[in-house]
């Protein structure tokens, strides 16, 4: 009897300091995304789609984000109709590409503004239909802003430098994006 009682309160023990390292504050965001991409040699794209993400605070000005965003657009593709290549020609394709990116957030809160900084890293995926599909390792260095509009209500303001590497290049890609946030 006296063994489990001692085992019961080492599990109790236990379980209260695997609760402490869950996060109990963070937010979740989902807002537009404009996305300007150079998927192509040939121009660069600029895309409409959305981003979501959620935060996950470990320390009080630390936090663990997880990020995907989609988008959607059309890009112009080289094509090479002869044998030598020396009449390339074009064709349009509408693509769409997702990433999901998890890393650190930095924030601190001034007043009403609380200010962020990340780095982001993870996967991205284009369908590009007709120029064929690639993943490929992905990246993202940004930051934004979150205005306090009533309690656990923010709109945020954020931009990324996003980079990937499909089809066998690397794209430099700028993602900007506008929504709500709400913080927990």
């Amino acid at each position: 009897m006296r063994k489990a009682i001692i085992i019961a309160f080492m599990l109790a023990g236990f379980a209260s300091l695997a609760a402490a390292q869950v996060p109990t504050s963070g937010n979740v965001y989902l807002g537009y995304a404009f996305y300007n991409t150079d998927l192509s040699s040939i121009d660069r794209a600029n895309t409409n789609g959305w981003e979501a993400s959620l935060e996950g605070k470990v320390f009080p000005h630390i936090g663990i984000v997880v990020d995907y965003n989609e988008n959607y657009g059309s890009q112009n593709f080289p094509v090479n109709l002869c044998p030598g290549g020396i009449c390339p020609a074009t064709f349009n394709a509408n693509f769409t590409e997702r990433n999901i990116l998890f890393g650190p957030r930095v924030s601190a809160r001034v007043g009403k503004i609380r200010p962020f900084a990340e780095v982001l890293v993870g996967l991205g995926h284009v369908n590009a239909n007709a120029a064929g599909s690639d993943t490929s390792f992905a990246t993202a260095i940004g930051g934004g802003v979150d205005y306090s509009l009533i309690r656990l209500v923010s709109w945020r303001l954020q931009g990324d430098y996003v980079a990937t590497r499909f089809f066998g290049t690397t794209q430099n890609n700028v993602r900007i994006s506008t929504g709500i946030a709400v913080h927990f």
